[in-house]
């Protein structure tokens, strides 16, 4: 169960770099909108050895598309729709915590708990927390660290069994020293969840969450069989995609053990930033990232990674099940969200974080001005310079006041030496204080030269200053 989505990025399913030829891809369109992104989705499935993938994103809190692409299975020919069911593998993770949680609310249990209140027996049990357990640090090694199903997933395990080999040993590192993901540690949170609770881990997430949001296509373990299941694949060293069995029973549970579609795990990612699923402090302890005892800080809190993104805190985890990938991400600032479920391991490759990055653009706040480009305006302004006669009615007055007749006689004679410019290039453009703000390359024989310079909107020049490089 992959903890890393950019290891799928790296599989040798070779999709987008298949050495067969592929169908002409469609331009990622270079802001967000919905039939560019539908476009560029419906071109990208149809790559060779890609099978199918279901999609819903949500900008500004509305839902502005909902779709399936390709096949749930190829054997049957049938279609990814909007209700097709998938693995979400360590997606999962969220709803344990958020299950942890909401026992803790209950006053059931605390976070700070040590893991001997429940398994008194496992490996430093005394010491290890259930926050550590939330947090990976703390120390139990990963019994799901590889990116395919070994020889013992094919066996079914109990899950307090699958405990004493993974979480009754030698640990990794020092509980708290170290983050290191580890789906062991949260077999063991959902083995809690059953003795808190007094229920099993489905029941308990379906009645908490899945029933009280609507989300009425989400289950936990459903049978591979199950029709409403999309099929799932894997593809080896660019061959053709194969169908695989899942792994099985007991080695996913609370690790990776939900199923469901992205329209329902929308209706999730919406209650949990509107605050409809957690109180406001423990909503607050789940996204907030740990600091270890050495004083570095994760960049994880409970079940999601917390990362900052084009300056927006973006909540967000992925998944890797046998035949199967998804990802979530969200971005509470502006409630909005992208899922993106795949039935081949490895299928999505950098898709969702693309899509997620038209959803963090923004329009730009450089202001539109009037007339020249700044490139033709440094040009023509830097010429004039050189010649000691200026217009200055393209000066605001605080400029003109600045730059004296004496101060344009003295910098004519130090600039005329250059000669005209053989090459004009803007280097960057940003906005302050409401005007355009940019900096200009200019190329001689002799060297090179820099023009700042601050426009208003109607192309009035605040300033004009040129050094050397």
């Amino acid at each position: 169960m992959s903890s890393c989505f950019l290891s799928a990025v790296l599989c040798l399913a070779g999709f987008t770099l298949s050495l067969r030829a592929a169908t002409p891809v469609a331009k990622l369109p270079d802001a967000f909108d919905v039939a560019a992104v539908d476009a560029f989705l419906t071109a990208q499935v149809q790559q060779p050895h890609r099978v199918g993938f279901s999609v819903a994103i949500v900008q500004d809190g509305r839902l502005v598309l909902a779709k399936g692409y390709g096949q749930r299975s190829l054997a049957e020919r049938r279609g990814v729709e909007t209700n097709t069911i998938f693995a979400i593998g360590s997606v999962s993770k969220q709803f344990t915590c958020a299950a942890i949680l909401l026992l803790a609310e209950d006053g059931r249990l605390s976070v700070n708990d040590p893991v001997a209140k429940f398994y008194p027996d496992l490996t430093r049990a005394r010491d290890i927390t259930l926050l550590d357990l939330m947090n990976h640090v703390s120390g139990y090694p990963d019994y799901y660290p590889l990116d395919f199903v070994d020889r013992r997933m094919l066996q079914p395990i109990a899950e307090d069994e699958l405990l004493r080999q993974y979480a009754g040993g030698r640990l990794d590192f020092e509980p708290r020293s170290k983050y290191s993901y580890s789906n062991t540690g949260y077999i063991l949170l959902g083995r809690i969840v059953e003795r808190a609770s007094g229920e099993n881990l489905g029941a308990f997430l379906a009645r908490r969450i899945f029933q009280p949001l609507g989300m009425t296509q989400t289950y936990y373990e459903l049978d591979a069989a199950d029709p409403r299941l999309a099929s799932g694949y894997q593809a080896f060293a660019l061959g053709d995609p194969e169908k695989v069995a899942p792994e099985a029973s007991g080695w996913l549970r609370g690790a990776g053990g939900i199923h469901s579609t992205p329209l329902d795990l929308m209706k999730w990612n919406l209650a949990l930033m509107n605050g409809q699923v957690l109180k406001p402090a423990s909503f607050a302890l789940m996204t907030s990232p740990r600091q270890l005892s050495s004083g570095r800080v994760s960049e994880y809190g409970c079940g999601l990674s917390v990362k900052t993104q084009a300056g927006r805190l973006i909540l967000s985890h992925n998944g890797a099940v046998s035949g199967f990938n998804a990802y979530s991400a969200m971005i509470p600032s502006t409630r909005s969200a992208v899922v993106m479920f795949c039935n081949l391991e490895g299928g999505m490759s950098s898709l969702p974080g693309q899509i997620l990055a038209l959803l963090l653009k923004e329009p730009a706040q450089v202001p539109v001005v009037a007339g020249l480009t700044a490139a033709e305006t440094v040009k023509a302004v830097f010429a004039q310079m050189q010649d000691g006669k200026v217009s200055r009615a393209q000066f605001a007055a605080e400029f003109n006041h600045y730059l004296t007749d004496q101060k344009l006689t003295n910098a004519a004679a130090r600039l005329k030496s250059y000669g005209r410019p053989a090459k004009v290039e803007l280097l960057s453009v940003h906005e302050r204080g409401g005007l355009e703000v940019t900096t200009t390359r200019l190329t001689f024989a002799s060297g090179e030269l820099r023009v700042l310079m601050y426009r208003r909107a109607d192309g009035t020049i605040e300033q004009f200053f040129v050094s050397r490089e």
